[in-house]
């Protein structure tokens, strides 16, 4: 995939900057360098190059919040901000909003790395399994943390026996289906996200190889549509599972069976 990318000039500047100190940390651990010869991977290259613009962008808008005479960027902003509240409000519920720093960071990350693979020089992080199975797996390790540390671990646990809803003498069965179901969840998250933004840029690749500028472009409008939509399911599932996890109500369903 990496060779049918248009020209990724400021992946080879990172390389070309970075790489040398990168390539000494493969030799002092005796690895060999990756076969295309770049030390640093096109993928995580371009996320180097997301988290600098997320950091240039929260230290300008931080330096610009004003509550008498607040700009349009921070007006924008501040109508996000409210609607994930909202959202937060209705999927995880009264504690919710704690969780504003995870779900905006997921969904900014999410939507910049789909939205990469537009501009000329750029790639879509995401087109990479490695970066959606990473962000999966983050979220499927914090929502359990959170689950345990808002339940406690025993009662916790006792959900993937005693799932709410479910009679007791489904327990053995219960105790085989939790696990599959929560692994399944991180297959999920994963490989929509891969698949669909892996599928978006290797049929424009393909257009602009038989009809170069003006055939791809509908593609890639399709692209950004269905980019933002995949962060957006990303983060609601996110906080559906995060609702699940730390709801109390659970447990005191469970306690009423």
């Amino acid at each position: 995939m990496d060779k049918l990318h248009h020209e990724l000039w400021i992946v080879n500047a990172i390389n070309a900057v970075l790489g040398p100190i990168v390539a000494l940390g493969y030799r002092a651990l005796g690895v060999d360098l990756p076969a295309d010869g770049k030390p640093i991977p096109d993928y995580i290259a371009m996320l180097l190059v997301l988290f600098a613009g997320l950091v240039a962008l929260s230290l300008f808008v931080r330096s610009r919040l004003s509550v008498e005479n607040p700009g349009r960027l921070q007006i924008i902003l501040e109508d996000a901000v409210n609607g994930l509240y909202s959202m937060l409000d209705m999927l995880v519920g009264p504690k919710g909003r704690k969780y504003l720093p995870l779900i905006g960071t997921v969904f900014l990350l999410i939507w910049l790395s789909n939205m990469a693979g537009k501009v000329p020089g750029l790639m879509a992080p995401t087109s990479n399994i490695n970066v959606t199975v990473g962000c999966a797996l983050l979220v499927w390790f914090y929502y359990h943390i959170e689950g345990i540390r808002a339940q406690g671990l025993v009662n916790y646990l006792k959900h993937f026996v005693f799932p709410p809803g479910f009679p007791k003498y489904l327990a053995p069965l219960m105790l085989i289906i939790e696990p599959i179901s929560h692994t399944a969840r991180a297959l999920s998250l994963s490989l929509r996200l891969f698949g669909n933004v892996f599928g978006e840029e290797l049929v424009v690749l393909i257009l602009a190889s038989l009809i170069p500028f003006v055939i791809p472009l509908p593609m890639m409008f399709l692209g950004v549509l269905t980019g933002t939509l995949q962060a957006g399911i990303f983060v609601m599932l996110t906080m559906i599972y995060l609702g699940g996890a730390v709801a109390a109500e659970h447990e005191h369903e469970h306690e009423g069976h």
